[in-house]
């Protein structure tokens, strides 16, 4: 089985890409969700985030305040790495778990949005780079997220610049507003495919 990593900059819409590869029976794992639900659920986790960044981290419910720690570990690389070193070993002990339901598949995909700032692309066999211009981009997250510009181009500076993540992929998806989706996707999935035979 072919493990094939997807990444892309916040906007650029890797996740409808994902969808559209789920179309084609490729199971996808979703690392920010996944995150997402460790964050609020891992007892240790949430124990760890709050020696971190305090305990006003989390609402009344018990649930990560996105809107606040964002606002913190993006304006402080240090706390942001320090974040990262907790979620991402649990992320990806709960993906080796999932990729052994998945053997008979000819490849899987790992959907994560820092996939190549944080140097996980080595564990995988492939990677698959969503782009998509900055306009865009913001015009998406706008609409999705109801915030606004100014923090919207903060987290993109804190990403890894576009320029860079090209030649660490294998396979590009441009996904601005007039680009054809399917064709690209159904050629990627072909060579995948054909890439997996020659292993």
């Amino acid at each position: 089985m072919v493990k094939v990593g997807i990444t892309g900059g916040i906007g650029s819409g890797k996740s409808t890409i994902s969808e559209i590869f789920k179309l084609l029976k490729i199971p996808v794992f979703h690392a920010d969700l996944e995150a997402r639900h460790l964050q609020n659920n891992d007892i240790n986790i949430k124990t760890l985030i709050c020696n971190l960044l305090g305990s006003t981290s989390y609402t009344s419910d018990g649930i990560l305040d996105r809107q606040k720690v964002a606002a913190i570990i993006f304006n402080d690389k240090n706390k942001l790495a320090s974040m990262n070193k907790i979620i991402h070993p649990a992320v990806k002990l709960r993906f080796l778990e999932w990729c052994l339901k998945y053997q008979d598949k000819p490849y899987i995909l790992y959907e994560a949005a820092i996939l190549l700032e944080s140097g996980q692309s080595k564990d995988f066999d492939q990677i698959i780079l969503v782009l998509a211009d900055e306009k865009t981009r913001i015009s998406r997250i706008v609409k999705r997220d109801l915030t606004n510009e100014i923090h919207i181009k903060q987290r993109i500076s804190n990403q890894m610049a576009d320029f860079e993540k090209v030649i660490l992929a294998d396979y590009i998806i441009e996904n601005n507003e007039n680009s054809l989706l399917i064709p690209q996707i159904l050629k990627i999935d072909q060579q995948i495919r054909e890439y997996g035979k020659t292993r």
